[in-house]
């Protein structure tokens, strides 16, 4: 009878091995991301009535990031909006722009539209600037993806009464 058990109890774990070697080499290459922004998340918290959204699907096998940002209620005019790579209630450098009017982005960086707004684009390796000090150079689109997976990412749009940003959110 033990005998028995002890066969049936290795086969479990030969075909559980054989399972998760399989799902090592089936893994996952898209995944959605998403984030509510508050003022209430910027560092240090603004007492903001503006409120948006940022859901993303990241596409690791294309290389690219679609995503769409939507605001409204800011108490600012827009300015430009980014993700950053930074844990929660830390102030962390640009990875990636999603839209600016400072004049400041990248080639191609599109404009932030008035609120309400919508803006949608696709980021790639091109897009992704750094921040190379914290160990993301420019172009290093498989590090951000990891640091956005692992939460260690915000959205964020600033406005001109809130320089430093008036709604975040902590991407996961």
């Amino acid at each position: 009878m033990k005998r028995g058990l002890l066969k049936i109890g290795l086969a479990s774990i030969a075909c559980g091995l054989a399972v998760g070697s399989l799902a090592g080499d089936t893994a996952p290459t898209r995944f959605a991301v998403q984030a509510d922004l508050t003022g209430y998340e910027e560092v240090p918290a603004i007492s903001t009535v503006a409120k948006g959204t940022f859901d993303a699907w990241i596409d690791t096998e294309s290389g690219q990031i679609f995503y769409k940002l939507k605001y409204d209620g800011l108490e600012g005019t827009v300015t430009q909006s980014h993700v950053h790579f930074g844990q929660m209630s830390v102030n962390g450098g640009i990875s990636f722009f999603l839209c600016t009017n400072a004049g400041n982005g990248p080639a191609g960086t599109q404009l932030c539209p008035a609120p309400p707004a919508v803006v949608e684009g696709v980021i790639d390796a091109a897009s992704v600037i750094g921040p190379a000090a914290v160990g993301i150079e420019a172009g290093a689109f498989a590090e951000i993806v990891a640091a956005i997976l692992n939460g260690t990412a915000y959205a964020n749009v600033h406005s001109s009464k809130w320089p430093a940003g008036e709604i975040r959110g902590q991407l996961h």
